[in-house]
């Protein structure tokens, strides 16, 4: 079945997205999801810590997922962002040594943590960092991310003086991004899941957090008929969401996504509805 545009699938519509997100966009279908651990903490400047780790980590196993998010915030304290301000290079590889997520080791994680150092100590908060990064002009977050990653990359090591790599991907590359756009939905957005903190940064620019599945829903739904799931699909995917919700065009992110990760939901009794 095609739609008027051409795309393959069956065409979504707006009123089946907006049942979809009250009918799913709860705290109470949250778990199993590392969005969850944003949860423990009011003050922003935590959340944005925890969120750029749990979303760094959001990627295999979810139980695996929540195990190494546990384990990384279980080694900061109380307050992740006290505990950034406070580090050095050298107390940030004592804190995470032994530390490893699949391909993520806890030399990775310090150099991540070593850059938020040095941007928030100059900026205040990420938050304010990347709101100074975002152009009125551009329609998406891509330019500001793709500053903002390479200032995280680009803060030296304190104990060497040079420059590291750490585990955030460059969007100049073609990636979707899947894990940096996730944790930008986090933060800015506000509702009933998505807790937010960051001022300043538009909803409207936000891009939806492309992995596989969501990228097999855009397919079927006909949101898009390209067949890799990268960063022009992303683009692609966001547009037509943008149709549907021009202020807000990942807020039906989490409740799509809920049909692939939750067992007692799947996305064919969605999908076998549509068409009828």
């Amino acid at each position: 079945m095609r739609d008027d545009s051409g795309r393959g699938g069956v065409p979504v519509d707006h009123e089946t997205l907006e049942d979809l997100y009250t009918k799913l966009n709860r705290r109470e279908f949250v778990h199993p999801d590392p969005l969850e651990f944003l949860y423990r903490y009011d003050e922003p400047g935590d959340r944005e810590v925890v969120g750029l780790i749990a979303s760094t980590l959001a990627y295999g196993r979810v139980k695996q997922i929540l195990r190494s998010v546990e384990d990384a915030l279980g080694r900061m304290g109380g307050s992740p962002a006290a505990f950034v301000r406070d580090s050095t290079s050298d107390s940030l590889r004592d804190a995470f040594a032994g530390f490893k997520h699949r391909f993520t080791t806890g030399d990775d994680l310090c150099r991540m943590l070593d850059g938020v150092r040095a941007v928030r100590r100059v900026h205040g908060s990420l938050g304010e960092f990347f709101a100074g990064l975002v152009n009125p002009e551009e329609e998406t977050v891509v330019p500001a991310l793709t500053a903002f990653v390479a200032a995280i990359e680009g803060a030296p090591c304190e104990a060497t003086g040079e420059e590291g790599v750490c585990p955030l991907p460059d969007p100049n590359r073609g990636s979707a991004c899947k894990r940096l756009h996730l944790f930008l939905r986090w933060m800015v957005r506000h509702d009933a899941v998505d807790p937010g903190g960051w001022e300043g940064v538009p909803a409207s620019k936000l891009v939806v957090p492309l992995d596989t599945h969501m990228h097999s829903l855009s397919l079927r739904m006909g949101l898009t008929e390209r067949k890799q799931a990268d960063g022009r699909t992303a683009l692609e995917v966001t547009k037509a969401f943008r149709a549907f919700s021009p202020d807000d065009p990942v807020k039906y992110d989490f409740s799509l996504t809920r049909l692939g990760i939750r067992d007692d939901m799947s996305a064919d009794e969605l999908l076998l509805d549509r068409a009828a």
